[in-house]
């Protein structure tokens, strides 16, 4: 797994999404960095909220989410499935915290946001995850605001 010395490389096994922003939601609210075996803990609870989060919204979810509602949900509760933009959107609602997914540029080191959510619960301090383009995130250890826009 690739890393940066801005991110901290986080176990590929279908919660590799909960699990960076778990990472990242601790290190905003001052806690300390949770062990893998805590992260494994706080990534699924996160999962469950995600999806108890998608059936109560939706009526305002249920349009952009691939193939069947029932199916999804009953699916998204599975924790070897992955994650993606749906559930990082959920993510910031039952957090209440912003999220900022950046990307490696490929004709740079830099990075570039590709993606923002939840800014009505602010716009500082983000939690911050990294895609790596082949459906792996891993945790950012500080989100700067310096990042190249997309």
């Amino acid at each position: 797994m690739p890393q940066t010395e801005k991110s901290l490389g986080i176990p590929g096994d279908g919660r590799c999404l909960f699990r960076a922003v778990v990472y990242g939601a601790c290190l905003r609210s001052g806690e300390p960095s949770p062990s893998l075996s805590r992260q494994k803990e706080l990534a699924d609870e996160l999962r469950a909220k995600v999806v108890d989060e998608f059936i109560k919204r939706r009526a305002d979810t249920e349009w952009f989410l691939e193939g069947d509602f029932e199916t999804y949900t009953v699916q998204m509760r599975k924790p070897h499935i992955w994650g993606g933009e749906p559930e990082l959107l959920m993510s910031s609602h039952v957090l209440q915290m912003p999220i900022t997914v950046v990307m490696q540029d490929k004709n740079s080191s830099n990075l570039k946001v590709i993606a923002e959510y939840g800014e009505e619960y602010g716009k500082e301090n983000p939690i911050g995850v990294i895609y790596h383009g082949y459906g792996h995130y891993d945790a950012l250890l500080k989100c700067s605001s310096t990042y190249v826009q997309s």
